[in-house]
């Protein structure tokens, strides 16, 4: 349950630090052409190595790893439904998405917005929680280490994309990203829950462990916008750091807008 709770709380925010965008098209580029039959093979092709970069970090245009993603505080407020939690996690280190294998990319012709869907055989989340609420019926108090690890996760990416124009050069806008996800398990472990009362902390684990299909499904909601924050924040930074020319080399002029919205 509280695994799913993780992901929600992953609110990932970047700031939109003012990078030199690059001037010459970094080897990690691979650009294919609209019109090429084969555009779609080219495109995952180029969203992979895309993804490949993206692991270490590219810290030229100011973007930080994504394997291990570090992220200081987490909060999550949640009071609707079967789920009511207000709980913090503290030094978050996310691992996994440096493996991440892109299935599909697909780009329309006339909007440009991207089609991804994309694999994570196994992201762990591992940090300090503080947690007091309610998932399902079970009452939840406790604070102290926990992790969770979703597995054989599969994302839907549906990414709202404006082109504009800066010095003469066309670069991708992305306003909006919306997600779906399918993940394959989960394990998940909270140390010190309930005060350290070692019979319910066990209890409670096991309990989540074996039903994680019902808890993912009610915090579904949440962790869908968690990962759609996390995307939009690293698409954003890239995107405006890299014209789209690089990407595709043949974008239509005439949808530029002359400065981004």
């Amino acid at each position: 349950m509280q695994l799913i709770f993780y992901l929600v709380i992953i609110v990932l925010q970047f700031s939109a630090i003012a990078a030199d965008y690059y001037k010459t098209k970094p080897n990690f580029v691979q650009t294919c052409l609209k019109s090429d039959p084969d555009f779609e093979d080219c495109s995952k092709e180029a969203v992979q190595q895309l993804f490949n970069a993206l692991g270490p970090g590219l810290p030229e245009i100011d973007l930080p790893p994504i394997d291990p993603l570090n992220i200081p505080k987490i909060r999550i407020l949640q009071g609707d439904g079967p789920v009511n939690v207000n709980a913090a996690l503290d030094n978050v280190v996310v691992t996994g998405f440096g493996r991440t294998e892109v299935l599909l990319s697909q780009v329309d012709g006339e909007t440009y917005n991207f089609y991804t869907r994309v694999r994570v055989p196994k992201i762990r989340i591992e940090g300090t929680y503080d947690l007091k609420g309610k998932i399902l019926l079970i009452p939840l108090v406790g604070s102290g280490l926990c992790w969770f690890e979703p597995s054989n996760m599969t994302i839907d990416i549906v990414s709202d994309v404006k082109l504009y124009e800066k010095d003469d050069l066309p670069f991708f806008n992305v306003t909006k990203v919306h997600v779906k996800y399918n993940i394959g398990g989960l394990k998940l472990h909270m140390s010190n829950l309930f005060d350290g009362i070692s019979s319910l902390e066990d209890s409670t684990n096991a309990y989540l462990n074996a039903n994680w299909r019902p808890v993912s499904e009610s915090l579904r909601p949440i962790l869908s916008k968690t990962i759609e924050d996390i995307l939009l924040g690293f698409m954003q930074q890239i995107f405006h750091n890299l014209p789209g020319n690089f990407m595709i080399g043949d974008i239509k002029t005439n949808l530029i807008n002359k400065k981004r919205n």
